[in-house]
């Protein structure tokens, strides 16, 4: 009876054992891709940065260890690419600050109950699936300073006497962060949308109940309600504005006299230099620095905001 009993309970084991194996093999090949993907496009272009960023190396010489003097080149002679790093903070800047309030906004109106909401919904959400390089060459074309549309349009209606470069010095900031807002909208929209569905529907009833307007609904319910959402919209919005880089890339390549030039498009020219007439070589090695150097700032300003946004909240 024993021996039966113990037979039993072995197969039970042996058969639990062949169980927990089977679904750890699940497990890891469902993780597999995603690893697989992490150690080819994140993982190993890590390494070769940190590799090359201590040598000379370009498309016509092999590497040559150098040290530290990527570094102090960067640091002590590189103007430019301290240049780019204030133009990143303009740029990434300027587009949060008018993207999150005008995302919120316009998911307070979807969110309404509202005829055809869906449709204006998709088509506020539409640019977010458009490639940054057709609609940057879209607005290209909108914004040319000699026969674009804009200038048509206005000259047109008697708005302007003479073509506006909006691509020039004085407006090509304000176009590159205007045309990056157009394109982040409706997927911050999204994000906001999803967190005002989330509040119940009885706090808001209450409110009214006891004479709350909207506008006070919205300040005193809805935007502290919103707090956790928020915090992960504006973290997404630092560190997505801050890395950008495309559109500028097509609409100015980051001039004229690098007014629009930002870190990381400075990195990409490092690497491929744009035929543009403009003075930049390829430079693995320094253009690995650059990038490393770069990447700590994007670090250091997002960790930063979740220093404050987390003590904030204890705070509270």
């Amino acid at each position: 009876m024993q021996v039966t009993q113990r037979n039993n309970t072995n197969k039970s084991s042996n058969y639990n054992k062949k169980e927990n194996l089977k679904e750890r093999l699940q497990t890891y090949g469902m993780i597999l891709p995603s690893f697989i993907f992490l150690l080819v496009f994140s993982i190993y272009p890590l390494l070769w940065v940190l590799r090359y960023m201590f040598s000379e190396f370009d498309e016509s010489t092999p590497a040559k260890f150098i040290g530290l003097e990527n570094f102090v080149r960067l640091f002590t002679r590189d103007t430019y690419f301290w240049k780019t790093v204030m133009n990143t903070f303009v740029y990434g800047g300027g587009k949060i600050l008018l993207t999150i309030p005008i995302s919120f906004l316009l998911a307070l109106f979807i969110n309404e109950k509202l005829k055809g909401k869906d449709i204006v919904r998709a088509m506020i959400f539409m640019p977010t699936i458009i490639s940054t390089a057709v609609m940057a060459m879209m607005f290209y074309y909108i914004l040319n300073p000699y026969n674009g549309v804009l200038n048509q349009i206005l000259i047109g209606f008697h708005l302007v006497s003479q073509p506006v470069n909006w691509l020039g010095r004085k407006y090509a900031m304000l176009s590159v962060i205007l045309v990056a807002v157009w394109g982040a909208i409706g997927n911050y929209m999204i994000y906001f949308i999803a967190g005002l569905q989330s509040i119940p529907q009885e706090i808001y009833e209450s409110a009214e109940i006891d004479g709350a307007n909207k506008l006070q609904t919205t300040w005193f319910i809805t935007i502290p309600m919103l707090g956790p959402v928020m915090q992960v919209i504006i973290m997404m919005a630092i560190t997505v504005s801050l890395k950008g880089y495309e559109s500028i890339m097509v609409l100015t390549g980051g001039g004229p006299n690098g007014s629009t030039d930002v870190m990381f498009l400075y990195v990409y020219k490092l690497f491929f230099p744009m035929s543009d007439g403009s003075d930049f070589r390829t430079d693995y090695g320094y253009g690995a620095t650059a990038a490393f150097v770069s990447a700590i700032i994007v670090g250091l300003i997002t960790c930063a905001y979740l220093y404050y946004s987390r003590k904030s909240n204890e705070d509270t």
